[in-house]
């Protein structure tokens, strides 16, 4: 197929579990109603705590380190989903959509065993609801960001290990999350696999997000001549902790073909792939690589 028309939705995701996927499901609807058949939600769709954004330690027992509640993550089953995965494949069948989940609770592989991990995993469903491809977040967040907020993933989260490229009608479609947008490694070694258009599901903070957001989605589109599609979290979620929002739709040339600005909704573009293939055949760039 030479186009597709995608949509990044942009959320505030609060504690509230049930309210966040109703207002998830809400948007996809809309999306797929204005013509959308890719639909992207971001990272932490499903629960986005209030806390200051400071870990009090990683072993104490608690089951919410503010980002990430421990205690709702479920296993990735399709013959016997959790809530949260029931809900969006039954989203997702009622909009008839490819759905993006992009930053699901999934329980790692050791929470049996009382380690307390979770894995922040982008999930993709076909429009039927059945699990097409999983990514694992590779990099975690580790940071302490300016205005004296601090994030500690790797207390909590269970890192992945594989570079995904999902198949799609449309191509390949590579899979990141987030913090991965600042390590062009990971984004290189999705368009060698063969990925025309990359998916970032984000929860940029504020501090980060009014610097880079823009410049680092733009630039990974450009160095890859891939359309990249950025859903987003955006604005106070309790206590300190506030996401910087403007979902993104780039193009292969780093044009932005829709944004998002600082409210719940979504981007929505249709990408042209054939446009895409004159790019990089008038810029053969990728095939002048050295190393």
């Amino acid at each position: 197929m030479s186009k597709l028309t995608a949509a990044a939705i942009q959320l505030t995701s609060t504690d509230d579990v049930t309210q966040n996927l109703a207002r998830s499901a809400a948007l996809v609807e809309q999306a797929a109603a204005a013509g959308a058949r890719l639909v992207g939600l971001p990272e932490n769709f499903a629960y986005l705590g209030s806390s200051s954004g400071s870990s009090s330690g990683s072993n104490s027992g608690s089951s919410d380190d503010g980002d990430h509640r421990l205690s709702i993550a479920e296993p990735l089953d399709d013959s016997r989903p959790g809530p949260i995965l029931a809900a969006m494949q039954a989203t997702a069948r009622r909009a008839g959509v490819w759905l993006l989940l992009g930053g699901f609770p999934e329980k790692g592989s050791d929470a049996a065993h009382g380690a307390l991990r979770i894995r922040n995993s982008a999930v993709l469903l076909d429009p039927e609801g059945k699990i097409t491809a999983r990514y694992r977040k590779l990099h975690l967040f580790d940071v302490d960001v300016p205005g004296g907020m601090r994030f500690r993933e790797s207390e909590r989260i269970e890192a992945g290990a594989d570079v995904v490229v999902a198949e799609t009608p449309w191509g390949g479609l590579g899979l990141t999350i987030c913090y991965d947008l600042r390590f062009p490694e990971l984004y290189r070694a999705l368009a060698a696999r063969g990925a025309r258009l990359c998916a970032v599901p984000s929860a940029f903070t504020m501090e980060t997000g009014k610097d880079h957001w823009h410049v680092l989605l733009r630039a990974r589109a450009i160095e890859n001549q891939m359309h990249v599609i950025a859903p987003a979290q955006v604005g106070q979620h309790g206590g300190r902790r506030q996401s910087y929002g403007h979902a993104l739709i780039v193009d292969p040339w780093g044009v932005v073909l829709a944004e998002c600005g600082n409210h719940e909704g979504f981007a929505l573009a249709t990408l042209d792939f054939d446009y895409q293939d004159r790019v990089r055949e008038s810029l053969p760039c990728l095939s002048h690589r050295k190393l």
